[in-house]
This record gives C-alpha cells, structure tokens and sequence, in this order.
C-alpha cells in the first residue's frame, strides 16, 4: 500500500493506494462519524456495497445507502435532489459522513451534497474507476452538470479521505480503463516528460492491469495533484493547467450529450486540439503531436474529435471556467511537459485548428 497526504488550506487529508483498502476498517474510521450514507449507482453498488456494509456492521457503524443511476447524463440537480431527499428522509445531520462508492460522477455529486447540506457535512471518496483514482477524487472538486456547460454548478470542497482500492479496477470495463488513462497521460503531457516516457514504456502493462504498474501509475498522478491543490486549491492560479485539453473536450460533451463520449475521451481528442492549437501557436512540434496521437492509440483512445460546426464550438467554449473577461484561455503546451495558460482572441486560430472536423 502507498500512502501521501493532500496538504490544503481548508485540511491535511490521506489518500490511501493499494489493494483490498476498501476493507481496511482502520483506515476509514478516524475519518467517519457512526452514522453514514452510502452514495453509490446501479452498476457500483451490485459489485462492492456489501463489502462496505460488512465492514461497516462489524464495528457497529449506522448506515442508508442511496443508489442513483450510472451515467454522465444523470449528473444532474434530479440526482442531486435524490441525495437530499434520502439524507433527509434518514434524519442525517452535521456529523453523518458521506461516503462516495464509485467513479467520477458519483464523486462529484456526493461531494456537491455534502458541501451543501446543512451547510456542509464531511465525506470520503472511495473511488472504482481509474479516471476517478488518479483525478476526480482527490482536490475537492465537486459538481452537477447543466444542458448549457459540464460542471458549472459546484463547489471546492475537501474529502476527509481518499481510499483508492485497486482491486475495483478488476472490473472496470475497458473503455472506462482507457477513459481514466487519458487523465494519466495528461499529468505526464502539462508537468513531467520523463512520466510521458515512462508510460510509453509501460502502458502494455497498464492496459492489461499489471497491479504493480498501476499502483506505480496512480501514485504519481495523485501526487502530482496533491501538489498542484496544496499551491492552489481553488484553481486561481496553477491548478488551472490540470484543465490541458478540457476547453474542447467538454465541449464535445455537452454537444454530443452527457455519456455519449465518456470524459476521458473527450478529454483525449481535446488534448490533440490543444497540442495543434500550440503548434499553431508556433510552441509545439508537429513530430510532439504524432508523439500524443501514439500514446492516446495506445491506450486505446480517439485522436480525432467529433465533427460539429464551428459555431457551435464556440458556443460551448465561451461558457468554460477558464472565460475571463469575456476572451476565451486554453491550456496549451511550450513544449511536451511544460504546460501554460493561453488567452486567444482571434477566432480564427481556433477554426484553422478545428478546420478538419467542421461539416463540409
């Protein structure tokens, strides 16, 4: 098992790697109170709530669980209000944790409530999904989706603890392991080149679930976010370069409709965008690009985006958080490693770029 500590101005949290954490009763009780609620989805909850449940019974922990649907569709206030109502249908107070079973969204919407109710509640994340073990789960990111823009309803808001059990990755279906792999190989492509060669050399071992090579993998993700969020927890300032290729990425999201593209995937033919976008910039090599389309293939990931109009690029990128005074900012990259923040405001940068995924 590996441990390492998330150092924020809100709180100091642990964030525990390894196999079988999930029943592990030591290391979740100096973060829960003896009352909890278990929110977790259909597809989850089948597989490992009852795991929780022993552990839970046996040292005399009350619990409720809430079980929403599975998917990026129902990342939404309908789901939100379902959180709600159960707490408050069970009585929950200020010392109930929450605790979130899951991927990313499960996470994220856990999270969103216990920030919220009565004014905010503390909460564990157990993450299951690659995605969510390396990224979502671990910075205090929380949110709902709405029709206009992925994530725009939210809060930052710290767990008290993060269990990444990797033996949930077992069942992880493929597309979702490739999904969460996108997010890798962004830590390696915005801050640490020699990850980047490193995951060349192992993603083989990664892609068949090579438990030392994941634990290896997810270690230094979660610590390269850990560092990140103790320097900036609410994404004033450095934290924003963890965004590297999600300006389009959700952007195709929300155009093809929540769960369509999962994010990773989104996510990833974003990330070819904003290596094109640098080298129309003239900061990044047509050979560096090649380099990500690779890896991406590799990992079993799309290197081309949907094609849509560009107009309605537009209409989904000027609701991004990174819009500032009205101009839109992208993560772009000074060279493989070395990410930075971008103003453009000539649209005609972004139209060359997208030129090749606009209908004819």
């Amino acid at each position: 098992m590996r441990q390492l500590i998330v150092d924020t101005p809100s709180h100091a949290y642990p964030i525990h790697i390894g196999n079988g954490v999930l029943n592990n009763f030591s290391l979740l009780q100096p973060h829960i109170s003896k009352k909890v609620a278990i929110v977790s989805n259909t597809t989850v909850a089948p597989l490992y709530i009852e795991s929780l449940h022993t552990v839970l019974k046996n040292n005399q922990i009350e619990y409720f669980d809430i079980i929403l649907q599975d998917g990026e569709q129902y990342k939404n206030h309908e789901s939100l209000n379902q959180i709600y109502n159960s707490l408050l249908q069970n009585h929950a107070d200020r010392k109930t944790t929450i605790i979130a079973l899951g991927g990313g969204v499960i996470g994220d919407m856990a999270g969103f409530a216990a920030a919220t109710y009565q004014r905010g509640i503390p909460f564990v994340q157990i993450p299951t999904t690659l995605l969510s073990q390396v990224d979502s789960s671990v910075g205090g990111k929380t949110a709902i989706n709405h029709p206009l823009g992925k994530n725009m309803i939210g809060a930052f808001y710290q767990p008290q603890l993060v269990l990444a059990d990797l033996d949930t990755l077992d069942t992880l279906p493929e597309r979702e392991l490739s999904s969460g792999m996108a997010e890798v190989i962004k830590y390696a492509i915005l801050d640490d080149a020699e990850f980047l060669t490193w995951l060349e050399n192992n993603m083989a071992a990664l892609m068949q679930r090579d438990k030392a090579t994941l634990t290896q993998a997810v270690y230094h993700c979660c610590q390269m976010k850990a560092n990140i969020v103790a320097q900036d927890e609410t994404e004033q300032d450095i934290r924003t370069l963890l965004n590297l290729g999600h300006t389009f990425g959700h952007a195709i999201e929300t155009e093809m409709g929540y769960g369509i593209w999962l994010h990773g995937e989104a996510v990833a033919a974003g990330t070819v965008l904003a290596c094109q976008l640098s080298e129309q910039l003239g900061s990044l090599k047509t050979t560096d690009t090649e380099r990500i389309k690779a890896i991406l293939r590799q990992a079993k990931l799309p290197d081309t985006p949907p094609v849509f109009p560009f107009e309605r690029w537009l209409a989904h990128m000027r609701h991004d958080k990174k819009v500032a005074s009205g101009k839109m900012r992208f993560i772009t990259l000074a060279a493989l490693g070395k990410a930075q923040l971008t103003t453009i405001e000539d649209e005609q940068i972004l139209k060359t770029v997208l030129s090749n995924y606009l209908p004819k």
